[in-house]
C-alpha cells in the first residue's frame, strides 16, 4: 500500500488506532484467505482491493468528492443504490464487522446491545474508519428496534445522519410506506448533490446495479457444482467487496472470476474433493472483517456453498424491472424489488424460511448453520421456526449465536466439527 498518511490525517483518523486496525486486518486476511490452496487466479483482483481498502479506494472517493460528487454511506441493503447512482453519488458500505473502542461504546449503549450496532459506534468513536469520515451523508434505517433507538444517540457523533423508515410487515399499505420513504430519500439526494433525478439517470443507475447483481447471481449459481470451484470464504469476500468497490469495475471482475470457475467446473476441478460436506449459512450479515465462522467451517473439513444473508443472496438476488420508461414507473419497480427482501425484521416471514429450503436444494447443501449475532433479537428468535421447518424436511441444521470476538473459537470449532461429522 502506498503512503496515505496525510489523507488519513485529513480525515481525522486516530493514526495509532488506525495502524493497529490495519495490522489486525492484514494478519486476519493472511490467515483466512492467502493461506488457502487452489484459489482461482482471478481472486488476485479482490486481494488487491482488500490490500487497498483503506488506501486507494479512499483516495478514489476523495478525488471524486473534489470533483463535486457526494459519498453516501449505508449500513443496510434496503438503501437503494440505484437512486444514489442516479444522483451521481457514490454508495459505500460502512465499517461494522469488528469490535472497536468497546469502553467508549458502552458509555453510550447497553453492554447487551447487538454486536453490529456496537461495531459501527466503535469505528466512529475510535476514529478508525475512513469510509464514515469520507461520507457526505450516512443513511441509517429502522430495520430493528436496536438500530432505531441507537440512531438517536449516533446522530450526536455523526451529524450528517439521515434515517430511513422501513416497514416491518408486507401488505399494500407497507409497500406504499416504502415508496414514500424512497421518494423522500430521492428528494434528499437531489438536495445534497444538486442533481435532479430523471428517468434517464435512474434507468442508468438501475442498469449498473442490475448488472452487478446478475454477476453475483452467476457466481452463486456456479457454486452449486461439486466439487466446489471456489471456497465459501472467497465467495463471501466477493460479496463483501460489492459494498465498497466501484460497481462497474466490480462487475467486470466478478464475471472474470466466473469465467475461470466455468473452466474449473468443465475440468472437474475444485477447492475441495468431490463429496466434501456442503454447508449453507443463514442469518445475520458478515461485514469485513467478520470471517470467524466461515474460516472455522472450511478448516474443519467442509465447504460453504451459499450465504442466505444481506451480504449474500438475500441482499443480491432479484433485479429491478428495466422495461418501464417513466420516472414513477421506475420508482415503483425499485420499490417492488426491495420489498421482496426477506429480512428477519418482517413479520410474518415465511418467505425467508422457504428461501433457505430452496437454497439447500439448489446448491445441494448437506446442512445449514443458522448464524445469529448475540443480542440480535430478530434472527435469534427466527432461528426457532427455521430450525423446526428444516428438521421437518430432514435438513440438518445447527444454531449458533456468537459475536465478533475470538474467545469462543475453540468451542465453535468443536461444535462445527461434530455437526460436519454428523452430516457426512
Amino acid at each position: 500500500m502506498s503512503d496515505y498518511t496525510q489523507m488519513w490525517a485529513d480525515l481525522g483518523l486516530d493514526s495509532e488506532a488506525h495502524d493497529a486496525l490495519l495490522n489486525v486486518l492484514g494478519n486476519a486476511y493472511q490467515d483466512v484467505f492467502l493461506s488457502q490452496n487452489d484459489r482461482p487466479e482471478t481472486m488476485g483482483y479482490f486481494d488487491f482491493v482488500m490490500s487497498e481498502v483503506h488506501g486507494l479506494r479512499i483516495k478514489e472517493l476523495m478525488d471524486a468528492k473534489a470533483q463535486g460528487r457526494k459519498v453516501i454511506g449505508t449500513f443496510c441493503v434496503f438503501v437503494p443504490e440505484e437512486l444514489v447512482l442516479a444522483a451521481d453519488g457514490i454508495c459505500v458500505g460502512l465499517c461494522a464487522g469488528a469490535d472497536f473502542a468497546a469502553d467508549q461504546v458502552e458509555n453510550l449503549l447497553p453492554r447487551n446491545t447487538c454486536a453490529l450496532i456496537k461495531s459501527f459506534f466503535g469505528f466512529k468513536l475510535g476514529k478508525v474508519c475512513p469510509y464514515v469520515e469520507a461520507t457526505d451523508m450516512v443513511v441509517g434505517e429502522t430495520t430493528c428496534d436496536g438500530k432505531k433507538k441507537a440512531y438517536e444517540i449516533f446522530r450526536e457523533i455523526q451529524p450528517n445522519l439521515y434515517v430511513m423508515e422501513l416497514p416491518q410487515m408486507k401488505n399494500s399499505q407497507d409497500r406504499e410506506m416504502l415508496k414514500t420513504e424512497y421518494l423522500r430519500f430521492k428528494t434528499e439526494l437531489e438536495k445534497i448533490t444538486g442533481v435532479t433525478i430523471d428517468a434517464d439517470r435512474l434507468k442508468k443507475g438501475i442498469q449498473i446495479v442490475n448488472n452487478k447483481r446478475k454477476a453475483l447471481h452467476r457466481l452463486a449459481t456456479l457454486r452449486a457444482a461439486d466439487p466446489a470451484p471456489i471456497s465459501g470464504r472467497d465467495a463471501l469476500l466477493i460479496n463483501q467487496v460489492a459494498f465498497y468497490d466501484d460497481p462497474v469495475r466490480f462487475t467486470e471482475s466478478v464475471n472474470k472470476v466466473c469465467d475461470e470457475l466455468e473452466t474449473r467446473i468443465s475440468n472437474v476441478a475444485g477447492v475441495a474433493q468431490k463429496g466434501t460436506p456442503r454447508i449453507l449459512i443463514s442469518g445475520c450479515p458478515m461485514a469485513v472483517p467478520n470471517w470467524k465462522l466461515p474460516n472455522i467451517i472450511e478448516t474443519c473439513g467442509a465447504v460453504m456453498v451459499g450465504e442466505e444473508s444481506c451480504i449474500g443472496e438475500r441482499g443480491q438476488r432479484n433485479i429491478v424491472d428495466e422495461s418501464v420508461t417513466d420516472l414513477d414507473g421506475l420508482i415503483d419497480a425499485i420499490v417492488d424489488r426491495y420489498f421482496q427482501i426477506d429480512c428477519a425484521v418482517f413479520t410474518p416471514n415465511k418467505d425467508r424460511i422457504d428461501h433457505v429450503e430452496s437454497m439447500v436444494k439448489e446448491y445441494e447443501a448437506d446442512g445449514v448453520i443458522h448464524y445469529s449475532l448475540q443480542f440480535c433479537s430478530p434472527y435469534m428468535i427466527e432461528s426457532h421456526p427455521m430450525e423446526q421447518h428444516l428438521k421437518a424436511k430432514n435438513i440438518p441444521i445447527m444454531r449458533i449465536e456468537t459475536d465478533y470476538s475470538q474467545e469462543d473459537t475453540g468451542q465453535l470449532k468443536t461444535r462445527i466439527e461434530t455437526f460436519i461429522e454428523m452430516i457426512k
